[in-house]
């Protein structure tokens, strides 16, 4: 085993030894790990402080405790691993909430071009029936029905990072997704008028990636989301976090 950075505690030792076992390919995904007791005087921890190692990294997403079967790594899967992000995410104080909403923007703008060039006909079939029915709940009703028009939001914005073709990139996106949709609810409720231009940017955003144009796809995604964050610099009344 190599060596490990002087002045660790014991369960750092385990979280890093057991994360060097998995980069050198000793444990790999669906691997179950050694006995408790063996594992623990292969690492020279005491058995309490490997349990609180392998409970920190069942908290990242590598490991899991079957009751009765044992710890296995994961799937390693970055949804998993990047959960975590949504919790950090959380943390953010109001004073950081511009921050987050230009990271979701530099992210989704380029999940927008990779969506372009990798998105499958199911996926523009689904965008396609998604805008369909935002249409109606926003230009049909007497009234916008602003919670249904985010959830239709979150969703389309969802189904192109998943189309993106990059696991990371989508769950950092979907980390952040919830966590800025308050923002996006008092824009529109503030500017009703503003729910009917991001509709009409939506359909242009796909109309690029269906034409698999990747530049198009990035700008009008850049566009449309430079709008919240013009916004929040202009209205200070949003003092919670984005959530």
């Amino acid at each position: 085993m190599s060596a490990l950075p002087p002045g660790l505690s014991q369960t750092d030792v385990v979280v890093q030894s057991i994360k060097a076992m998995i980069t050198r390919g000793d444990l790999t995904a669906g691997s179950r790990l050694p006995v408790e007791k063996d594992l623990a005087e292969a690492l020279g921890v005491s058995r309490g402080s490997l349990r609180e190692g392998v409970r920190a990294l069942c908290i990242m997403g590598v490991l899991e405790t079957r009751q009765g079967d044992g710890t296995y790594v994961t799937s390693l899967d970055s949804t998993l691993l990047l959960a975590p992000m949504a919790f950090m995410v959380d943390l953010q104080g109001p004073e950081h909430r511009h921050d987050l909403h230009a990271v979701r923007r530099i992210l989704e703008s380029e999940a927008a071009a990779r969506a372009a060039m990798h998105i499958t006909d199911d996926d523009i079939a689904a965008a396609r029936t998604l805008l369909d029915e935002m249409h109606d709940l926003v230009f049909e009703k007497a009234a916008i029905d602003h919670e249904a028009v985010l959830k239709g939001d979150l969703a389309f914005h969802r189904i192109l990072a998943k189309a993106s073709d990059n696991g990371a990139l989508a769950a950092l996106i979907d980390a952040l997704a919830d966590r800025t949709a308050l923002a996006r609810r008092t824009f529109g409720l503030q500017h009703e008028e503003q729910v009917r231009t991001a509709f009409r940017e939506h359909e242009a955003i796909l109309a690029a990636i269906i034409a698999r144009d990747p530049d198009r796809a990035r700008l009008q995604m850049s566009h449309h989301l430079l709008a919240i964050e013009d916004f929040l610099h202009d209205d200070d009344s949003l003092a919670a976090p984005a959530q």
